[in-house]
């Protein structure tokens, strides 16, 4: 029977620092998993337009972006959640009277709001994303704007009472830590997503495997048997069946090796 690998990418395949490194042996561990018959997939918060090129060219068979809101297969889109324009209008209505500084995600790009409140944490993203060639000139007033999910920071004067009350009725919100939060529709999760591709794909749970380095990816190393915790991700440790070395250390090469996955060079 087939196994199936799904990966994080932040912190799992690709240092979270800027130099966004893949180590020589991630891109062994990943060439040997697919020579040994393997499926691999990327499971990400990240949207579609953010997976790097760099991660692409590892070779993958399919992706998972979005928190399961955007399923990919052999190049065949084979889940997406669309949201209405006039659903995200109001969203980002009531964002802005929370007093909360949003960014809002696309599968095609990022949406930002330049009425509503700008923080020092903002500032920061908008230069990296620029440092990565990014587009950061999309607004919600633009008429193509859209989202599939969106991130937050509070703000001192945020309402928060408010933002959980009406957005926990539509979205799960997924506590980032520092007052930043992920907020995805309810419904979908890297773990809704797994089961998908597991029942499309006619594969036993008992041979999906998951990596991953932080309480987002807790979804998805619970939906499996053999859950993996990158070294150094010691929050995660509890939940996951086997904890590897760290990213810069083979970890992934050493998952996959312990498992059995790949053999030995």
């Amino acid at each position: 029977m087939q196994n199936i690998i799904f990966f994080d990418i932040d912190g799992t395949l690709i240092t979270e620092d800027a130099r966004h490194l893949i180590p020589d042996s991630t891109r062994k561990a990943v060439t040997l998993a697919r020579e040994n018959g393997c499926l691999t997939f990327i499971n990400t918060g990240r949207t579609a337009f953010n997976v790097l090129p760099q991660v692409r060219e590892l070779g993958f068979d399919g992706l998972i972006c979005g928190c399961g809101t955007y399923i990919e297969y052999r190049g065949e889109v084979l889940l997406y959640n669309r949201l209405t324009q006039e659903h995200c209008r109001r969203i980002a209505k009531l964002l802005r009277e929370c007093r909360v500084t949003p960014v809002y995600e696309h599968k095609d790009g990022y949406f930002f709001d330049r009425l509503a409140p700008r923080n020092a944490d903002l500032e920061d993203f908008l230069v990296s994303f620029v440092e990565d060639g990014i587009d950061v000139s999309r607004q919600v007033t633009s008429p193509e704007f859209i989202f599939d999910k969106f991130v937050i920071w509070e703000n001192p004067d945020s309402d928060m009472e408010r933002f959980r009350r009406e957005i926990g009725c539509d979205y799960e919100m997924i506590d980032r830590g520092h007052g930043f939060w992920e907020n995805v529709p309810r419904g979908f999760s890297k773990a809704t997503a797994m089961d998908f591709i597991l029942d499309k794909l006619a594969i036993p749970r008992d041979n999906a495997y998951a990596i991953g380095d932080s309480m987002n990816d807790l979804p998805m190393l619970q939906a499996v048997e053999h859950s993996i915790a990158m070294g150094g991700a010691e929050v995660i440790y509890p939940y996951v069946s086997y904890i590897t070395s760290p990213i810069e250390e083979d970890g992934i090469y050493n998952a996959l090796l312990h498992f059995g996955l790949i053999r030995p060079d």
